[in-house]
């Protein structure tokens, strides 16, 4: 909207102060080269991926996109075993425990196995948070010792304790389960 008598000049839609020094600029415009130009060799305009590579990595919300990631992860309630799974995995323990009793029985038989595990959501801003829900993640690694509750993990991330209430599956590529173990 226009003050009425304001006394400015119009450039195009904008009002221009009587005394501004840049009028005549201003009245020229954009400065138009020519392709054999000097300027023009000096500078070419830059072509459209050009410029989306110098504004793509831009992010005006640091973390977003991990936010948005956060929330598109399925969550899942905690299965309970049957009793036949139980005692399998149960035996399953036994016999890691008996392989890695102590620090150099571990060192010496090396029992690389494949765990899979219930992890329970973190994100309190989730809904899964709430109703204790969570997912089942596959974690492998050397195993260093079967504690009283819990099963201590070596990866390539370092240690890792996995507690025995959410295992799901010990699984072993050596084929230490299939043996026919002496009962002691």
């Amino acid at each position: 909207m226009e003050p009425p008598n304001s006394g400015y000049p119009k450039l195009g839609k904008m009002l221009v102060p009587k005394n501004f020094k840049y009028t005549d600029v201003l009245q020229r415009g954009r400065p138009q080269h020519g392709k054999w130009d000097s300027f023009q060799r000096r500078h070419p305009p830059m072509t459209v991926e050009h410029w989306a590579k110098i504004f793509s990595p831009f992010d005006a919300l640091d973390g977003f996109d991990e936010r948005i990631a956060e929330k598109e992860v399925v969550y899942a309630c905690r299965t309970e075993l049957s009793p036949d799974d139980q005692a399998e995995l149960d035996r399953r323990l036994d016999i890691l425990r008996n392989l890695t009793y102590n620090s150099r029985m571990a060192r010496e038989n090396r029992v690389m196995v494949r765990v899979i595990s219930f992890v329970p959501c973190t994100d309190e801003n989730h809904f899964a948070f709430r109703i204790a829900a969570g997912k089942y993640e596959t974690t492998a690694g050397m195993v260093l010792r079967v504690e009283p509750d819990s099963l201590r993990l070596r990866t390539e991330n370092g240690d890792r304790n996995i507690l025995f209430c959410d295992l799901r599956e010990i699984q072993s590529e050596a084929g230490i389960f299939n043996r026919a173990w002496a009962e002691t």
